[in-house]
């Protein structure tokens, strides 16, 4: 890890022994999903955090289980990834039930990669859970610390003894810069870094393509639905410059909602679209293009951000009849997408892949496009010209007043009808190839 980089603290320990709580406490924000169950964390999630002037990043992770099954070893293998990448572990254990033969072994684990530990002992609500505690000394990971992360006692003190112990504390702190998950500064040229959010149904390949993507395996994979709980952003630094790739949870109907997790993770992918510049659209081929993927592509479309249309599986087509079928689909329940890129990949395979990148350049481009204000005019006048507005309705000037989407302000003598004011917005987006970008209208009236 270099001088310049925030220093890292993963916080570790069995599952259900309140990791997501203290993560939650550290940032200063419900930004992890909390339940009172195991499993509801899986993937890492890296976020910023500051005591006392001092910044620095905490990772939270899953519940180590590299015993369980196939998805906890996974998870396991992302809680391994952590401690790897971190200068100090905090190991959280449940003070309300003592040591557990799990607790043993992440104790046995921690101890033998070398890393500096901080023991936690969770839920010290009280006085008397504070005096039960130094049975955690048994687990040889030094003196534990009382906190309840869920009513933050205590947790000033714990940070304190946090940042006591990382690298670079008590140095002059530099000026703000923009940095990776792990703290390297990037240099974007004053650019921000494009966001991109990978969307679907669950089930249908989103982490498959989002570690693809990224170059390791930074989501939980696993053939079950729902496996990603919260939004995971990445920063990748392409040829063509640094992207911010967004993996979020599948999304269903919220009446198909039974579990409060799952509610909480389709919150979480919403706002992931809201706040990103452009969508990636994955629909599982083998399926087609089904009543839930046509309302997602209306819920993206209406965040005002491009789509990228994603076939995945689609090697797994057996015969030119399916495939036919496949984009006749598209054509039927996605057209309101205008002229959307559609791409045919193996995320599984990487086949396909490949065509991303110059796809997502050409419509990060489209969407931080700007027109100069003579050529606005100079197209909607022929427009006009072409057919004009109803009942004597004109145009009489407009300007490109945004980007991020492409947004026009056309003033206008009275009122102009839906059907005309889309007539006009085609006229726009032929003539300056704006593609799949939305693109706004704000229409005034002379008089204002």
């Amino acid at each position: 890890m270099s001088e310049q980089s925030l220093p890292a603290v993963a916080i570790i320990g069995r599952p259900n022994v309140g990791k997501s709580t203290l993560f939650n406490r550290i940032v200063g924000e419900r930004v992890a999903i909390v339940e009172d169950r195991p499993g509801i964390t899986r993937d890492r999630k890296t976020l910023e955090a500051e005591w006392l002037g001092f910044p620095f990043l905490v990772i939270d992770t899953g519940g180590w289980l590299p015993t369980g099954g196939e998805l906890e070893a996974k998870i396991s293998r992302q809680v391994e990834a952590a401690v790897r990448d971190s200068d100090l572990v905090l190991f959280v254990v449940d003070a309300s039930t003592g040591i557990t033969d799990e607790d043993e072994n992440v104790a046995t684990w921690i101890r033998r990669t070398g890393k500096k530990v901080l023991l936690v002992a969770n839920k010290s609500d009280n006085l008397r859970r504070e005096t039960e505690m130094w049975t955690f000394l048994n687990l040889g990971c030094g003196d534990p610390i009382p906190v309840s992360a869920l009513h933050g006692r205590r947790a000033g003190d714990l940070l304190d003894e946090v940042i006591a112990l990382l690298p670079g504390h008590g140095e002059s702190v530099a000026g703000d810069v923009e940095t990776d998950e792990f703290g390297a500064p990037i240099d974007l040229g004053g650019v921000k870094a494009p966001k991109v959010a990978i969307v679907g149904r669950p089930n249908v390949g989103k982490s498959t393509l989002f570690n693809r993507l990224v170059g390791e395996d930074r989501s939980v994979v696993h053939d079950l639905a729902g496996t990603t709980r919260d939004a995971i952003d990445t920063l990748v630094e392409t040829a063509d410059g640094p992207v911010v790739f967004v993996d979020t949870a599948g999304m269903r109907r919220r009446s198909k909602i039974d579990d409060s997790a799952e509610y909480y993770s389709m919150v979480r992918a919403l706002r992931a679209v809201d706040d990103s510049d452009i969508a990636f659209l994955v629909i599982d081929a083998t399926e087609g293009v089904t009543g839930q993927d046509q309302r997602l592509a209306e819920r993206v479309d209406a965040a005002g951000c491009p789509i990228v249309v994603l076939l995945n599986k689609w090697d797994l087509l057996e015969d030119a009849e399916q495939r036919a079928e496949i984009t006749a689909q598209l054509s039927d329940k996605l057209s309101f997408v205008g002229d959307a890129p559609v791409l045919k990949i193996s995320a599984k395979s990487g086949k396909g892949v490949q065509k991303l990148l110059p796809v997502l350049q050409e419509a990060i481009a489209q969407y931080h496009k700007r027109v100069p204000t003579r050529d606005v005019n100079r197209v909607l006048a022929a427009a006009q010209q072409k057919q004009p507005g109803p009942h004597g309705g004109k145009v009489m000037y407009a300007l490109q007043g945004a980007t991020d989407p492409p947004t026009f302000t056309l003033f206008v003598n009275k009122e102009l009808p839906p059907a005309y004011a889309r007539y006009l917005e085609r006229s726009l987006r032929e003539a300056f190839s704006f593609g799949s970008t939305p693109i706004k209208l704000r229409f005034r009236r002379r008089a204002e």
